[in-house]
């Protein structure tokens, strides 16, 4: 069975720089938007707030990809809310695992077009930069963290995928202390076109505070967003020999592939529905012990309601339930990561976040869904993600 302890929370996204300002605007249902005009189109994104490049100390001097400045940023913050410090550690039992799916692809978008014009001026640091392994890497050698290293990518579930992996190498003893998150900076001009392409983003322009509106009746389309989050977790023995305060626990995760479609969910939201079943199982708990759900939820009028009807039948109690996304919007390989810490935020305070812009639950939209922020006991948990190509990943929460 998993037992992981979370010591640590560090978040960058476009509702705030750091964990609190976060987590207030999440609280407050305060959606991030922008409306994104250049030569390529007209799009909705959630940019993280401007921050002072100083910030990420001798790490500048490697000419980091923004997820890399995302995830240094991140994972920083994480380490000082766990009261870790990097020069007192075992950097041997220290591992470092990062969720993403596009990771370099900011840095290669702004160098490739010198090939064609000047390819000399492309800076030897350029590629290293613009390379998938690239976060973890600039973690790993910002803390000294000499442990496994490694970036993960299930595309939209992949920071949950993450944090699965980091609960398995802590229950097999191959380290102490994770530093384990999820990073995304794809506003890139491919990425915004390919996902407009595919009819995936919200189109309301005229609206951008509301584009990102999960499970609600008007929702067409998920708005794009960058940023990062990390967590610190440790084995419990480790966190309690130095008296750590524990914010929540993972103790179960399960993972399901639907082997359907490139980019649409199993109509029946099969794969959903045993990637649940899975984390139960290793977290020891019934269907019933699960009081809340942070759903994927992204907005898009398929994958909402196909992901309701899971989540209807395999909850008949029918839990509380938020999308975290009505206020961040999707921070797409982020995003499992960002939402497992705004759930161990809510185990730790007894709050379910509003789910931003519902105003009517859409047709078939059938679970304990809430455009207004409630208060209440939450002893177990469950973050879901959904990737395309099929990744469906269900992490189990439980109260420190």
């Amino acid at each position: 069975m998993t037992d992981a302890a979370i010591t640590g929370v560090g978040l960058l996204t476009p509702a705030g720089d750091g964990r609190a300002e976060s987590w207030r605007r999440v609280c407050a249902g305060e959606p991030a938007a922008a409306l994104h005009r250049s030569a390529h189109g007209t799009f909705l994104v959630g940019r993280v707030p401007e921050f002072d490049a100083g910030r990420l100390g001798e790490a500048r001097r490697w000419k980091p990809d923004r997820a890399g400045q995302f995830a240094l940023l991140a994972a920083r913050e994480a380490l000082d809310d766990a009261g870790l410090d990097p020069a007192e550690w075992d950097g041997d039992r220290v591992a470092v695992l990062v969720g993403s799916g596009t990771a370099g692809a900011e840095t290669y978008e702004h160098y490739r077009p010198l090939l064609d014009t000047a390819p000399e001026d492309i800076p030897p640091l350029a590629l290293p930069s613009s390379l998938a392994n690239s976060p973890a890497a600039l973690v790993s050698m910002a803390f000294g963290a000499r442990g496994t290293s490694a970036v993960v990518n299930t595309a939209c579930a992949s920071g949950a995928t993450a944090l699965a992996v980091a609960c398995d190498m802590l229950a097999l003893g191959r380290c102490d202390v994770v530093l384990v998150g999820g990073t995304e900076a794809g506003l890139t001009p491919y990425h915004l076109r390919g996902f407009d392409r595919l009819g995936a983003l919200s189109r309301r322009y005229e609206d951008p505070l509301g584009a990102s509106r999960p499970f609600d009746a008007q929702r067409d389309g998920f708005l794009i967003a960058e940023g990062a989050g990390f967590l610190v977790l440790e084995r419990p023995e480790h966190a309690a020999a130095r008296g750590a305060r524990v914010r929540a626990r993972i103790v179960g995760h399960g993972s399901a592939s639907d082997a359907h479609h490139a980019v649409a969910p199993h109509p029946q939201g099969t794969g959903i529905a045993a990637a649940v079943d899975d984390a139960l199982r290793d977290a020891g708990l019934q269907r019933r012990d699960i009081q809340h759900v942070n759903a994927h939820g992204t907005s898009t009028p398929r994958g909402d309601a196909i992901e309701s009807a899971a989540l209807t039948r395999a909850f008949t109690h029918r839990p509380s339930v938020t999308s975290t996304k009505g206020v961040t919007g999707h921070l797409m390989g982020a995003a499992g990561a960002v939402e497992a810490a705004l759930t161990t935020l809510s185990l730790q305070k007894g709050v379910v976040p509003p789910t931003a812009n519902l105003t009517t639950p859409g047709p078939g939209i059938e679970v304990d869904v809430s455009g207004t922020r409630r208060t209440a006991r939450i002893d177990a948990a469950l973050s879901l993600s959904v990737g395309f190509g099929g990744h469906n990943v269900a992490l189990v929460l439980a109260a420190a």
